[in-house]
């Protein structure tokens, strides 16, 4: 039991160091949301964390916000704080999310649905 406690406490304290003890991002991003790399030929810089890094990589293919969490096994809330700072150094970009009822959001729902599924795999 007290070793469970402890496991939960070092994913909290790890999640507060990529995200510098943010909870949101300035961005609405919702698990549905596309992002992609602005210019998928580049390298990601170098400085940032391996996380950022590891995103960067992900979105040369364009990927919902869900996908990208899964794929790194972050919580989703971090996981929107690091799509955040991406998005404000304009190293990713975050296509506006379909609503309503198109073809195009049949698509968005079914890679959301996805990226869902192997969150919880």
């Amino acid at each position: 039991m007290a070793g469970s406690s402890r496991k939960r406490r070092g994913a909290r304290i790890r999640a507060y160091t990529y995200t510098g003890g943010r909870t949101r991002s300035r961005h609405p991003l919702m698990v549905q949301t596309l992002i992609s790399t602005t210019n998928p030929a580049d390298e990601p810089p170098q400085n940032l964390m391996p996380e950022s890094q590891s995103i960067i990589v992900l979105c040369r293919e364009t990927r919902s916000v869900a996908e990208i969490s899964a794929a790194l096994r972050i919580p989703l809330g971090v996981t929107q704080v690091l799509l955040g700072d991406l998005a404000d150094r304009e190293l990713v970009y975050i296509h506006p999310t379909v609503t309503g009822f198109s073809p195009s959001s049949d698509q968005v729902l079914r890679r959301a649905l996805r990226g869902l599924e192997r969150l919880f795999q």
